[in-house]
């Protein structure tokens, strides 16, 4: 879980349940979307986020987090709660 991105795709995932691409590009500010791409192809190597593809046109490709995806939220709500009191 290394990167400065990963724990808000988590954050945005876990907030929302499933969120398709153009949703988290404008959930998280300042992003490119060759970071954005970069970081889901490895949230969803590590198993951490799903990737579904639906066959239809035109394409739609929906993500979420997996099991081991949302057995971090409770340590990213941690920390987002630290971060606010110490502020």
């Amino acid at each position: 879980m290394s990167g400065k991105w990963k724990m808000l795709i988590i954050f945005h995932l876990g907030y929302k349940k499933v969120m398709r691409y153009g949703e988290l590009k404008r959930a998280i500010n300042g992003i490119t979307h060759k970071m954005l791409s970069k970081q889901l192809k490895e949230l969803e190597k590590e198993q951490l986020i799903i990737r579904q593809e639906y066959s239809q046109i035109p394409p739609k490709v929906e993500y979420f987090l997996s099991n081991k995806g949302v057995s971090l939220l409770p340590i990213t709500e941690a920390m987002c709660n630290w971060g606010k009191k110490h502020k």
